[in-house]
């Protein structure tokens, strides 16, 4: 990963607003009136299109956007997670009540997880969950819900083959010497149902077994590989009774091996891991605190690491790296601007963000980022003016250190 001692590098955690046209073209290809041919050609494009807004934007490591990911409307958060549905055999889609989701029963003390329908951030605020005019959204209810049934295996190859053909096809026509490709870590990806493992954590690392080859086609492309798992730290909302810190550091552990496990072998300076408490707006008022799992982070064969950072609920644990040493062969992507917030952050403000970080792990050290995927939870000329506003602030708090 490119490092800097005499600018702060910028980029974003991926997910980007995708174009009307795109979203049209992609629903053209799900009805069979457009055929994959042309719909790639548009894809294409439109990666080229997002590449070239995000060089314009002054971002320094940009992304694709997710735009090769799944795309059910303008408002679709959920392609982080839901396009691997799509890349592995062994899961069949199941009707399920609209209220409920599958639970998982491997929890500390044996208590049940739930994979959304049991937030404790969301029984708290009941009310406010359920008013349609509170801003606060999931997204829509869903009917159907995908089960292992049996071996999980990936089967996306050509998929994540064209998505990095027209990733570095737009790296290279507009000039940019490094981006960064995201794929779903194996706690996340195995928050599905399950009617075959004998235990989640068998049925996580198969998923790491599973998605290793799509991250191993991300590295061997030259590209970054940024693995999305926010299930290491939003499980923790979703545990019932709640559990204490080191319940559930001793939880989530096995996702940490099941990961490391997965990215055995690639090289860590092309590897960056995101880590969140789930984007969605709400008060998120159980967010487990970072210090408690900053350990765990740090523990992930990665290269650099992405953390929500500009956010109220998360902005002042900056100070964690008072107190938490950074190995000096790492990087930070702190969050500098928020997807939680419709309000566009003050260049003045971000530099101030960034000169937090930079004075305590090194400035070459940093990279300016956004606390999570800015495509879906922000209006798409407020996201562009985030970005824009972040690479302001980076240039201001390069002169200023």
């Amino acid at each position: 990963m490119q490092r800097s001692t005499d600018a702060i590098l910028t980029s974003h955690a991926g997910s980007l607003p995708r174009p009307d046209d795109l979203i049209e073209a992609n629903h053209q290809r799900e009805l069979g009136k457009i055929d994959e041919a042309r719909f790639q050609q548009k894809l294409a494009q439109s990666v080229n299109d997002v590449v070239r807004r995000q060089v314009a934007a002054g971002i320094a490591v940009p992304g694709d956007g997710e735009y090769g990911k799944s795309m059910g409307s303008k408002v679709n958060y959920r392609a982080w997670w839901s396009y691997s549905f799509t890349r592995l055999g062994g899961l069949r889609i199941e009707d399920i009540d609209r209220d409920t989701l599958p639970v998982h029963r491997s929890s500390p003390g044996n208590t049940v997880l739930s994979t959304f329908a049991d937030r404790r951030d969301r029984a708290r605020f009941k009310v406010a969950y359920s008013d349609p005019e509170s801003g606060i959204t999931t997204g829509p209810r869903l009917n159907t819900w995908p089960f292992a049934v049996e071996p999980v295996r990936y089967t996306g190859h050509a998929a994540i083959a064209a998505d990095i053909a027209n990733f570095k096809a737009a790296l290279k026509a507009n000039g940019v010497a490094e981006g960064f490709m995201t794929s779903i870590g194996p706690a996340s990806c195995a928050r599905v149902g399950n009617r075959y493992y004998k235990s989640d954590d068998e049925f996580v690392f198969a998923c790491a077994d599973a998605m290793r080859e799509e991250y191993k086609a991300i590295v061997d492309a030259g590209l970054v590989l940024q693995i999305d798992d926010p299930a290491i730290a939003e499980n923790f909302d979703q545990i019932n009774p709640e559990p204490t810190f080191e319940e559930y550091r001793k939880f989530t552990e096995p996702k940490i091996e099941a990961l490391n496990q997965a990215l055995k072998g690639l090289p860590q300076d092309r590897i960056r891991f995101h880590l969140c408490w789930g984007s969605w707006h709400g008060p998120h008022m159980t967010d487990i605190p970072m210090k408690e799992i900053v350990g765990l982070m740090l523990r992930i064969d990665a290269g650099a690491y992405s953390f929500e950072a500009g956010n109220v609920r998360h902005e002042h644990e900056w100070s964690i790296w008072q107190g938490t040493r950074l190995p000096d062969d790492k990087l930070i992507l702190p969050g500098v601007v928020s997807h939680a917030t419709n309000v566009v952050e003050h260049p003045e403000l971000v530099a101030e963000r960034i000169g937090r970080f930079a004075r305590l792990v090194g400035k070459e050290r940093v990279i300016a980022s956004s606390d999570c995927g800015l495509g879906g939870r922000v209006h798409r000329d407020i996201a562009w003016a985030k970005l824009e506003t972040l690479a302001q602030g980076a240039a201001i708090a390069s002169k200023q250190l």
